[in-house]
């Protein structure tokens, strides 16, 4: 059986988790989708490559094995919307982005069995990501948690036109320090991507959930237009060329949050 996720420790005060990296889907949950389900384009794809730097910058790395259609892991447990009165997919999610069906008719998870999901998918990520972070806590002082997604770059069911290449979350600054914030956002910006803070996505359950800057923990997504670094249709293909640009950018992020933390600790 496929466990929920891949965890590495590290040796400095900062924690990379990509809860949509996953594409797995159990056999006796795949059976019960449509063929356009089981394609997972909704899948946050090759995060695990292009933050493979991560581990020689000292940082713990959370990865998703499963797909968010199983169970979404950045989504409240107990299905309360991310974004009231706007367009919500849910903790089991139905439909796909463009909103075609991922289930065959009648077969969508009821309410017993998204509580199952929770408790078996979703529980066992979570489960770790805390008690991580409260490592992390007592072990440095502060704990650092950035929040790794991307998405394509035009979804009309979400936003309108084309993303900003890159959106920096922080629950409207309430996930973190706000100069720690400032120190990130600073280090984001680029004359080659565009950038906006807590614009359309301003950080899902894990940043606003485990972002608690007054007892020590801060947290920030980077929600990042997939056409910066991949091919934004099948195979979804993983770009080197793309991804050596961006690559410098995110590693001055991760080194404007190491920074900080010293004088924090």
């Amino acid at each position: 059986m496929e466990p929920a996720f891949r965890f590495m420790a590290g040796e400095t005060p900062l924690l990379v988790s990509a809860p949509h990296v996953g594409t797995h889907i159990p056999a006796h949950l795949a059976q019960d989708m449509t063929e356009a389900g089981r394609e997972v384009p909704d899948t946050d794809w090759h995060m695990d490559r292009l933050y493979d730097f991560a581990r020689a910058m000292g940082a713990g790395v959370l990865l998703a094995t499963h797909s968010r259609y199983v169970v979404d892991l950045n989504r409240d447990p107990h299905g309360k919307p991310l974004y009231p009165g706007a367009d919500n997919t849910e903790v089991c999610p139905t439909s796909r982005f463009d909103r075609a069906p991922i289930y065959a008719e009648g077969k969508a998870p009821d309410q017993a069995a998204v509580a199952k999901r929770v408790e078996r998918y979703w529980r066992p990520y979570h489960d770790v990501l805390d008690a991580e972070l409260r490592r992390l806590k007592k072990r440095f002082g502060v704990a650092l948690l950035f929040d790794a997604h991307s998405i394509l770059s035009h979804v009309p069911r979400f936003f309108e036109g084309k993303l900003p290449d890159l959106n920096l979350g922080t629950g409207s600054g309430s996930s973190a320090d706000l100069a720690l914030i400032g120190r990130v956002a600073e280090a984001m910006r680029s004359n080659e991507f565009t950038q906006v803070v807590d614009g359309r996505f301003k950080g899902g359950f894990i940043t606003r959930n485990y972002g608690r800057p007054a007892e020590g923990y801060h947290a920030v997504q980077l929600e990042m237009a997939q056409s910066v670094y991949m091919d934004e249709a099948p195979p979804w293909t993983y770009r080197e060329d793309l991804a050596a640009r961006i690559q410098p950018v995110l590693k001055k992020m991760f080194e404007a949050m190491l920074s900080w933390a010293p004088a924090k600790a």
